[in-house]
């Protein structure tokens, strides 16, 4: 009989996490926790129970997502006070960076301040994204300067950082970038890296930087308003791309894609269907990479069958989404900070 018990007990833990495994979302309850006259582009959740957030106006900050206290501080370099579109972490340290010139990355001091640690000056200088692999080695992305794109890399935990040679890079196209819309722009799995670019290319390392090859999506980019704005991995063969153009975000043709080899080839998906333009896409955490979440000033998009189809949850505006867990997420946007509950 005990035998028995054991077996039935693992066959209905087991239907259980399959049952989570495959949730289905029919909506979403939206909860402000933080409201101020600020864009705010990037958010980062944090060990501890905590997210970090960087914001125009020099403004930075931390929420606890256990009580929703958030507490903001303004960086100030000279007279300037900087905007901020991306941020990062590693285990001992929060790190943001500025757009335009002097591009300003800061990282968390050991006074109590925040810390310069790199500063870039040039009149095409301006960085979209930033993210880590591990405690030692982060990559940040920025526009096309000299023929490639800008990306600076750090070996040493964020003390210092490193912009990598045009002649280790492909060359770019003329005007090439990345959108500094929602810190979405990189997404790294192990060794590996994809760049998303405002010309629907996606730029592809495999060791951490060191080489680097590139793969031209099928997105839309002939205007300078359209390309890739976003880029998630659910693992390293199952990827996904998202944009539009934000001054027409009416188009959905050629703003998805979705490559199931390693981003060696795209396909677009629900070409001609909801969803149209987006800043932010993000796979479901424990969904197989069948659930998918897409945010923007459109409002929010839910896909269970990988992007083939969609549906419309909300139409309230954000920018970026982060994911806690499975049903949990935080969004921001502009004068606004929320918890997402999908159910």
């Amino acid at each position: 009989m005990r035998i028995y018990l054991v077996i039935l007990l693992l066959f209905i833990l087991g239907s259980c996490s399959e049952m989570e495994e495959n949730r289905v979302f029919s909506t979403v309850k939206i909860e402000t926790i933080y409201t101020d006259s600020l864009s705010f582009r990037a958010i980062e959740i944090m060990d501890g129970g905590n997210m970090a957030f960087a914001a125009n106006k020099g403004a930075f900050g931390l929420v606890d997502l256990r009580s929703n206290k958030v507490r903001v501080n303004t960086q100030r370099y000279d007279s300037i006070l900087p905007e901020f579109r991306a941020v990062a972490q590693n285990s001992t340290d929060f790190f943001m960076l500025s757009i335009g010139s002097p591009a300003l990355l800061y990282k968390t001091g050991d006074q109590g301040n925040m810390e310069l640690v790199y500063k870039e000056e040039g009149e095409k200088v301006f960085y979209d994204a930033m993210t880590f692999w591990n405690d030692q080695e982060g990559i940040a992305v920025g526009d096309s300067m000299d023929g490639c794109l800008s990306i600076i890399i750090t070996r040493d935990g964020g003390n210092s950082w490193k912009k990598i040679p045009c002649s280790i890079l492909p060359k770019s196209e003329t005007g090439e970038g990345a959108f500094a819309a929602s810190n979405t722009n990189i997404k790294l799995l192990g060794t590996m890296a994809w760049i998303a670019t405002t010309h629907g290319n996606v730029y592809y390392t495999n060791d951490k930087g060191v080489t680097w090859e590139v793969v031209k999506t099928p997105i839309s980019s002939e205007k300078t308003t359209q390309g890739i704005f976003s880029v998630d991995f659910y693992d390293e063969h199952l990827g996904v791309v998202f944009g539009g153009d934000y001054t027409d975000p009416e188009i959905n043709n050629g703003n998805k894609a979705v490559t199931k080899d390693g981003g060696k080839t795209w396909k677009l998906i629900a070409d001609g269907k909801l969803p149209n333009f987006r800043s932010c896409v993000q796979f479901v955490p424990k969904s197989k990479g069948n659930s998918l979440v897409a945010i923007g000033f459109e409002g929010i998009a839910y896909s269970q069958d990988t992007g083939e189809t969609w549906k419309q949850l909300s139409d309230e505006s954000f920018y970026t989404l982060r994911f806690m867990n499975d049903t949990i997420a935080y969004a921001a946007g502009k004068d606004r900070i929320a918890k997402l509950i999908f159910r």
